[in-house]
């Protein structure tokens, strides 16, 4: 019996491992994103996705055909919401201009093509307030003028 254990929980690693290899460097680039910190100095990040593929790991069995990249970056978002007041203060990252929300929602709706209505379900929002801080966010990247600016988990 152990030895059936042993053979799957082999398995289970060499699974893992592989997805890690292939998507950890995107996902380590989204946390980056979030955290709003340097590339070549991102400790935030790097906590926060250990975090995210620990979680992943744990679930591996029961993702049932779900997809481990997208798992894993619910997780990645949803641990940054709960601790975004952490990274409110600039880091010198790129997009360390944005508050978290914006960064939250830009990350989700252009650097990874979640839909509208995805990102609003998962931050528990409506659609239009991830729209205006989409659109916020973008502006303020473009070098134009910003609307006031929204802390996450207050109402617009």
């Amino acid at each position: 019996m152990s030895e059936r254990h042993s053979d799957r929980d082999r398995r289970r690693a060499r699974e893992f491992d592989g997805f890690v290899a292939g998507a950890g460097g995107r996902l380590l680039h989204v946390a980056t994103l979030l955290t709003a910190e340097p590339p070549d100095a991102n400790p935030a990040a790097q906590r926060l996705l250990t975090a995210s593929l620990a979680r992943t790991y744990a679930d591996w069995d029961r993702l049932r055909g779900e997809d481990p990249y997208d798992r894993t970056r619910q997780d990645l978002a949803r641990r940054f919401a709960r601790t975004a007041w952490r990274h409110h203060r600039t880091a010198g990252g790129v997009l360390d201009r944005l508050t978290p929300l914006e960064r939250l929602v830009l990350v989700l709706r252009v650097y990874d093509a979640v839909a509208e209505e995805q990102v609003a379900a998962q931050l528990g929002i409506p659609a239009d307030r991830v729209r205006a801080a989409c659109t916020r966010a973008v502006a303020v990247m473009r070098g134009g003028p910003s609307a006031p600016r929204a802390r996450l988990g207050t109402t617009a």
